[in-house]
């Protein structure tokens, strides 16, 4: 069973999807038999850095909230992302584009090192501070998962992947996708957004069992 997750890496609740899907499948009698693989989506095509600006005031300002509301939301997911063991800094959040780091993981896929990559650029970003449309920062990023740095880099000078990506945003259009995450098995059994992990293995039982 094939498993495709539309993702953004500036994302919170498609980390925490992720997350909650890997325990969902540590529970599927068939984990075995899924392959997992990562589709490019930016939910900002036109974003960039606002080093004058934290991710409360941002978020207040693309939702017509105050600051005060947009940092107690960002609270609760910081909390929501601590049941699965994740620790979110929204603290030191960089925001910024995620183009060439969905090149880069397109690239990974490429060389069989997708799952690690994708995991690593969501650690980086919600946990450490990393700047996510950084390109040196993606570059480390990636060596540390055994990437070719140079030829990653070439990549991205090259702008080897920019089809691939632009690709699976399109399909995503086609379909309707306009929020993630969004996972869909055998390509037609779906389920979106950070579910709970009992409503993922329903998901898997249900598309395995079809």
């Amino acid at each position: 069973m094939k498993i495709e997750i539309y993702s953004d890496f500036v994302c919170p609740f498609c980390y925490m999807g992720v997350k909650r899907l890997e325990a969902a499948l540590a529970q599927f009698e068939h984990n075995d038999e899924v392959e997992i693989t990562y589709k490019s989506f930016q939910l900002d095509t036109n974003a960039k850095r606002h080093p004058d600006k934290d991710i409360h005031q941002l978020i207040a300002e693309k939702y017509n909230m105050s600051y005060e509301e947009s940092k107690a939301n960002n609270e609760n997911i910081v909390k929501a992302a601590a049941e699965v063991g994740l620790s979110y800094r929204f603290d030191i959040l960089k925001p910024n584009n995620t183009a060439m780091a969905h090149q880069i993981a397109q690239y990974a896929k490429s060389v069989g090192k997708e799952g690690e990559l994708v995991h690593r650029f969501y650690k980086g970003y919600f946990e450490e501070g990393a700047d996510i449309g950084d390109k040196e920062t993606l570059l480390s990023l990636a060596q540390e998962v055994g990437l070719d740095r140079n030829e990653a880099e070439i990549m991205l000078n090259e702008k080897t992947f920019v089809s691939a990506t632009l690709k699976d945003q399109a399909d995503a259009e086609a379909i309707w996708i306009d929020f993630v995450p969004y996972f869909i098995a055998d390509g037609k059994h779906s389920i979106s957004g950070a579910q709970s992990i009992e409503s993922m293995l329903r998901f898997l039982n249900e598309a395995y069992q079809s």
